[in-house]
């Protein structure tokens, strides 16, 4: 699965708009849609505020990230 694939399947997941998964990671709701289109992906420090997100919302991200490989 790729990472663009995962930011979207966690934000419908969570019932989040683009906006509101922006304000909750604190970063632009133009970053979150750049990471949804898979235009860009976000830095190491970004990565592990996305990665504790998932885990705060009892989402397995390392089953998806291992598919993404």
């Amino acid at each position: 699965m790729n990472f663009y694939e995962i930011v979207r399947l966690i934000r419908e997941k969570t019932g989040m708009s683009q906006e509101d998964l922006a304000r909750a990671l604190n970063v632009s709701f133009a970053t979150i849609n750049r990471w949804e289109n898979g235009k860009t992906r976000p830095n190491k420090l970004t990565q592990s505020v996305f990665f504790d997100f998932c885990k705060l919302h009892g989402v397995d991200i390392d089953n998806l990230m291992d598919a993404e490989d």
